[in-house]
């Protein structure tokens, strides 16, 4: 899949990238990527390393040649084949995982550093237009080297923001953050972007970070879009193994295709689409394990025992590693014999305890295998 919704016009007050590719020797980093986000959308472009999606954000910053295809900034192409518009003139803004502060200007000049054509007190009541949407007004005249981390990223996103620009581009922005603040951070930014109605393309390699940043998630992999769409849709319905696997650790195992459904140890799932004695592959989502207690009594249909090998608490919710031993009832599936299951709040059986599990099916997704095409 390459294309995130392409347009058949230009796009007004966003930035529209068509058919873009780019090599580095004879890797192909990005492969014919479409992709359109609207004014006031945040857009997360995630993947594993190496996938693209940073040469896909330089390239529109114009910090990266174009070797193929256009990139649009509200409507005007900033970029095509012997065409570049420099990155000072596309109307972008840039924030760095670094955050990149000049080191010998103090807050107001680091936000007033894009300001140009304004008199000297309209270049002012913007910097502190800009730095009170931040909560950083009292800063004003504080030297970089004397902010902590979040309050840099801070100075770094109302720099950026300050010439008002039509799209922001933003790489992995918070990495350097430690969760707490991490979290405190991404949410504050996450509420001046929506203030300012900029269209937005966010790179980072932190599912959850997307899950809570997007209004739609791409995912790439090796240059390609692999997913695009709301953050539910990714989630809930991934395109493929490799889509659901990203979002966090699952239980696989392959089955064989039979009545358009797939045995398991926890009873059929169904495999509509899939060819009849296809191999195939299950991925089951640690929370789409229900567990309960078996209390010595037999496993009912779509059921199975299993016994508890380790529990452990997360916080939020519970970590419990399942051994389901003996034949699964189902013999012409190979299962693994360890599963992961993941249960809100604190559930914390003891080990070798046995317990019910049965399985929710809108959680349990068949896909071909990667090499069966």
């Amino acid at each position: 899949m390459s294309s995130a919704g392409a347009r058949p016009s230009a796009l007004r007050g966003g930035l529209a990238i068509r058919g873009v590719s780019h090599s580095f020797d004879d890797r192909r980093a990005v492969d014919d990527v479409h992709l359109d986000i609207g004014a006031g959308e945040l857009v997360c472009l995630v993947g594993p390393s190496g996938c693209g999606k940073t040469t896909l954000l330089r390239l529109s910053a114009g910090l990266v040649t174009l070797q193929q295809g256009t990139i649009e900034i509200d409507g005007s192409i900033v970029a095509a084949v012997g065409h570049s518009v420099p990155p000072e003139a596309r109307g972008v803004g840039l924030v760095f995982q670094d955050y990149a502060l000049f080191p010998h200007l103090d807050v107001a000049g680091n936000v007033g550093f894009g300001l140009i054509g304004l008199s000297a007190s309209e270049r002012a009541a913007r910097i502190d237009a800009i730095l009170h949407q931040v909560n950083m007004v009292e800063y004003r005249n504080a030297w970089p080297h004397q902010l902590s981390g979040g309050q840099q990223q801070r100075i770094a996103l109302a720099r950026a923001l300050a010439p008002r620009p039509r799209v922001m581009l933003l790489d992995e922005p918070f990495s350097g953050l430690d969760t707490r603040l991490r979290a405190l951070i991404r949410d504050d930014t996450l509420h001046v972007l929506k203030e300012n109605g900029v269209a937005t393309l966010m790179v980072t390699h932190d599912a959850e970070e997307a899950m809570f940043m997007a209004d739609r998630i791409v995912l790439m992999n090796r240059g390609r879009i692999e997913q695009a769409g709301k953050p539910v849709e990714v989630y809930g319905k991934p395109a493929s193994a490799f889509v659901a696997r990203f979002f966090g650790e699952v239980n696989e195992l392959r089955g064989i295709v039979r009545n358009r459904s797939v045995a398991t140890p926890f009873g059929l799932v169904s495999a509509d689409g899939h060819a009849e004695a296809a191999t195939v592959e299950i991925v089951i989502r640690p929370e789409a394990l229900k567990l309960a207690p078996a209390n010595g009594a037999a496993a009912g249909e779509g059921q199975c025992v299993a016994k508890v090998m380790a529990a452990r608490l997360l916080g939020r919710s519970s970590w419990i590693h399942l051994d389901i031993g003996g034949p699964s009832g189902h013999g012409e599936t190979a299962h693994a014999q360890h599963f992961h299951a993941r249960v809100p709040g604190s559930f914390l059986p003891a080990e070798n305890e046995m317990l019910s599990v049965s399985l929710d099916p809108a959680q349990a997704f068949v896909f071909a295998p990667p090499d069966s095409s």
